[in-house]
């Protein structure tokens, strides 16, 4: 299928990916057909959808395909795939560094539990199917992650399932997700579909169950990752101006092309084609004029497009572009800026706001990813004794960024008398702040006087200055 329509043109006002509902509260053996059934048209509704923005992300864009009535053979096809470059920056705001697990709690056994779990999902490669899953919700408006069992040292295997075989549905009073679907192949090249509630599995073919069975995964083992709560892609939203850039680096070329290929034109003179190329070798036109009121001429018939003004129209359209998704521009620094001044003018902090209205929504799916996890590794390996309420979601954004100005933060709210733990997790230079604190607390205790120590030396004093009185009355009453 190309992308040889424009995307309005696809989705007729309906932007966004529809979510699937059901009303019923416990699915069954007996109810499941039903259900898939009734939100299967959600699903075949978003897919070619999703198809189409993906192969956008991926270069097949509508100028490949254009058709022009006038000068139908001068006709360059230019894409511009600044739908990568979006995505990519999309991406790497919110994967680009490890997403981690923190503990809650100031106790050394949940710190090393938390720290167990952190370093399964590293032996597991999660952060690169972070990667992988969060293109695909950057481009197309959703994506999933999928746990399954596997035996070796890592008793699990994260997966990013492409949104096109993959849906979930979810409870219409509750909001909560209640199936998870997967269309697949079995090795005769049949489709069936695997569906997950949070204890049973069913694998459904030619509208029957036919197989039914409980699982160990503790929760639905697929999640869905959307990338917002109306699951408009990144891309969906300048779109149109994305094309018209294609559109408009396309006539550029098309301008050039007609001045390097002119036209020559004949006044009052006839010549011969084989005159004619005679003169082109040679570079030079010889006419002769009819008579003396209709003299003979020829012409270089030329008329460039004015690229000045193209560039300032496409520049417009890029920033308004860069603008909608929160992408800082590429300004250079005239001189005598801070590196803070420099980030509020050219977009940086506004992206990274912009960026974290989006962490809510993938702490809480990483939450119901851990849920499963934790579970996997209670079953297969070892209890680690955390529960979900032990630990939160950390996303770190570019934590180094401007380090000197907060590492002189962070040396003025200590010697405030801020918490350390409160002063650590202000400054955002660590994503652990909790484990920073616990491992820094003996160096902290020796550079700064907490207020136990300094209520236990007032009362170490205190005493020393009573004794002191008690020998000196003593030897008074000797005397």
């Amino acid at each position: 299928m190309l992308n040889d329509v424009y995307f309005h043109e696809l989705v007729r006002g309906c932007y966004g990916r529809k979510i699937a509902y059901t009303n019923v509260e416990k699915i069954t053996a007996d109810n499941v057909v039903k259900i898939v059934g009734d939100c299967i048209g959600v699903f075949n509704y978003n897919k070619p959808i999703i198809r189409y923005l993906w192969h956008y992300y991926k270069g097949d864009q509508p100028v490949l395909y254009r058709i022009k009535m006038q000068n139908e053979d001068v006709n360059n096809k230019v894409c511009e795939n600044h739908a990568y470059e979006l995505v990519q920056f999309k991406v790497g705001q919110t994967y680009g560094e490890p997403i981690q697990y923190v503990s809650r709690k100031d106790d050394e056994k949940v710190n090393k539990a938390v720290d167990t779990l952190n370093d399964y999902m590293s032996d597991a490669n999660k952060q690169e199917k972070d990667i992988k899953a969060g293109e695909w919700q950057s481009a197309t408006g959703t994506s999933f992650k999928a746990i399954q069992i596997v035996d070796g040292d890592i008793p699990f295997r994260i997966i990013a399932p492409s949104p096109m075989n993959t849906f979930v549905i979810y409870n219409k009073a509750t909001e909560e997700p209640v199936l998870a679907v997967q269309e697949l192949k079995d090795e005769n090249n049949n489709f069936y579909k695997l569906c997950y509630t949070d204890s049973m599995t069913f694998k459904i073919q030619d509208s029957k169950v036919i197989e039914s069975r409980l699982h160990a995964f503790g929760s639905i083992p697929i999640v869905e990752y959307p990338n917002n709560h109306e699951r408009i892609s990144d891309i969906e939203l300048v779109i149109s101006l994305l094309d018209s850039i294609n559109t408009m680096q396309s006539n550029r070329m098309d301008s050039v092309q007609q001045f390097v290929e002119y036209w020559v034109k004949f006044i009052n003179c006839e010549i011969d084609d084989e005159t004619f190329q005679k003169m082109k070798m040679n570079h030079a036109l010889v006419v002769k004029s009819i008579n003396k009121d209709n003299k003979s001429d020829v012409e270089i018939m030329t008329q460039e497009l004015n690229q000045t003004q193209c560039q300032v129209a496409k520049d417009d359209l890029w920033d308004n572009t860069l603008s909608i998704l929160a992408i800082p521009n590429k300004q250079g620094n005239t001189g005598g800026d801070t590196q803070g001044a420099v980030e509020l003018r050219n977009g940086w902090d506004f992206s990274k706001t912009r960026a974290k209205l989006k962490d809510p929504i993938v702490k809480a799916a990483e939450k119901r990813l851990a849920k499963v996890v934790l579970n996997i590794i209670r079953i297969k390996d070892r209890d680690l004794g955390i529960k979900m309420r032990d630990f939160e979601v950390q996303i770190n954004h570019s934590p180094q960024d401007n380090m000197y100005t907060k590492a002189q933060t962070l040396t003025v709210l200590l010697q405030s008398g801020i918490h350390p733990l409160v002063a650590i997790k202000t400054v955002g230079l660590w994503g652990d702040s909790e484990k920073t604190f616990v491992l820094s607390k003996p160096y902290l205790d020796v550079l700064y006087k907490t207020v136990e120590n300094m209520e236990e030396q007032e009362t170490k004093a205190q005493e020393i200055v009573n004794q002191l009185n008690n020998q000196q009355n003593k030897a008074v009453n000797e005397q």
